[in-house]
């Protein structure tokens, strides 16, 4: 087996600052790997302008044979190039892809099968067979070993229920937490009210199937799996005392599908009071879901933020997406919350099938109704792995519609190379791009709409556009005798660093 690997984190250029949340799924793999006594070196290419320069000096330098890169969707035109620069430098080097977007494209390759049909899901994972020698679906953290063994598969499946691959609460419960050590942490920037905050994710999964979002079809992000109360705050203890932080934003898909919600905030609120701090919290909550008992909990935990996807102010929409949220559940939502003095972000998206210029007007109307504390607002994308893209059927060349059967309000989308073409969930203002048109509205006219949705709620509710931070440069050109720290770790390295 394969002792030593160079994990790597691919630039996401899509975002307006790289360096806010750390991408913790490699670094549970990355864990897991040192505990093992595998060696681990960790490129972080986040926020890193001319990244290709990183990784061919590292290639020319270092001794690693095996590199796993993790990559979403959008991050694949980055990742691709990566794979190009380390195959061109590294021909013999094996080259493994894990992550959300193979784990994605996977899924809806199986859902094609099982159709009996040959659609854009099987194009797309051909062509990630052709690149990579081992593909890795689902869960990595037991799963990488069978990819670095002698003889590997071409693709291991992490995202199989009835393997031994798939976690279960339990083995969530043991696995170590994320090598955040393998980062630069101090780079990363992100306050909640002033506090400086790292990510967390406390379980995994959503039960929910709204038509827009990415594995539905995949149990491992389709399925709840929960660590116990008593773990997740063992791990905001640890951030505490290890890096002095004392926010956290818990990065779960909608933290009040955990039934012990309220046990969890009880719990974070004992461990303040041990610890002699305040923390502050942010995370994401499910609308219809949300009461007076758990917001009340969140605050009395440090909560001043939460996150609620309500999509859209206008009431066939909602029932387009499948968000089994009504107007009324999202309004009612948002006065539970201002009754407990808890901050709302608004998220909101466009182009769902059936979207006209009256459904956006609506959400403009339902977002100046309720009035946010912060809001976002995107096109909406087909990426694999959603209804959307699973379910659509090529009705013209290199065009893919999706028909939600009961209202028969469709959602054209264009045919893209995901290696190449980085479809954008979300962009940077003034440079989106739509890859999706509805029968009223074009991609044009849904970018354009867009904008103004922005421009109007934030002018009239006073709320400030985000802003970004400069990317990185690797300047390589300056005679350093290596890669910046801030972009490679080892786990040799940073044993040297503690003594």
């Amino acid at each position: 087996m394969v002792s030593r690997i160079c994990l790597i984190i691919p630039p996401s250029i899509f975002l307006l600052d790289e360096r806010v949340f750390m991408t913790l799924g490699i670094l549970k793999v990355a864990a897991v790997l040192e505990q093992a006594g595998v060696e681990v070196e960790l490129l972080d290419l986040s926020g890193v302008a001319n990244y290709e320069d990183v990784v061919r000096d590292h290639a020319k330098a270092s001794t690693a044979p095996c590199y796993g890169l993790t990559a979403t969707t959008p991050q694949m035109p980055a990742a691709t190039k990566v794979y190009h620069v380390i195959r061109s430098v590294r021909p013999e080097a094996r080259i493994i892809l894990g992550g959300p977007h193979i784990t994605l494209i996977h899924a809806a390759y199986k859902h094609e099968q099982k159709r009996g049909a040959q659609g854009r899901a099987a194009t797309a994972i051909h062509q990630l067979e052709d690149m990579f020698d081992v593909l890795v679906t689902g869960d990595g953290e037991i799963a990488v070993f069978r990819a670095l063994n002698d003889n590997p598969p071409k693709l291991v499946d992490g995202d199989d229920p009835k393997s031994e691959l798939f976690l279960t609460n339990q083995a969530l419960a043991e696995l170590p937490f994320p090598a955040r050590h393998l980062v630069d942490v101090e780079s990363y920037r992100y306050t909640i009210d002033g506090v400086r905050a790292l990510s967390m994710i406390a379980q995994l999964g959503c039960p929910f199937g709204c038509g827009f979002c990415g594995g539905r079809m995949s149990p491992f992000l389709r399925r709840v799996r929960m660590r116990t109360s008593e773990n997740i705050v063992r791990e905001m203890v640890q951030l505490y005392e290890t890096y002095g932080i004392t926010g956290f934003m818990l990065y779960d898909d909608e933290l009040n599908v955990n039934p012990k919600i309220v046990e969890l905030m009880d719990l974070i609120a004992k461990a303040q009071r041990n610890l002699g701090v305040e923390f502050r919290l942010r995370g994401f909550v499910k609308a219809e879901l949300f009461t007076d008992q758990q917001a009340e909990a969140m605050y009395r935990a440090g909560f001043r933020w939460v996150l609620i996807g309500f999509e859209s102010g206008h009431e066939r929409i909602l029932t387009n997406i499948q968000k089994k949220a009504s107007q009324a559940d999202n309004t009612r939502c948002m006065e539970i919350a201002k009754r407990y003095g808890l901050k709302v972000k608004a998220l909101m998206s466009l182009g769902h099938p059936g979207e006209s210029e009256e459904t956006i007007r609506a959400t403009r109307d339902w977002l100046l109704a309720v009035q946010p504390d912060d809001f976002d607002a995107t096109v909406i994308t087909t990426y694999p792995g959603t209804p959307y893209f699973d379910e659509a059927v090529q009705t013209e060349p290199g065009v893919w519609t999706y028909t939600y059967q009961k209202t028969g309000d469709r959602l054209h989308s264009l045919e893209v190379d995901y290696r190449q073409v980085a479809e954008y969930y979300k962009g940077i203002p003034g440079e989106y791009t739509s890859y999706t048109y509805t029968d009223h509205l074009s991609p044009e006219e849904l970018v354009r709409l867009r904008d103004w949705l922005e421009a109007d709620v934030r002018g009239a509710l006073n709320i400030p556009y985000n802003t970004g931070a400069a990317a990185v440069r690797y300047e390589h050109s300056m005679g350093q005798g290596g890669i910046p720290s801030s972009i490679l770790k080892t786990t040799s390295s940073l044993s040297m660093k503690s003594t």
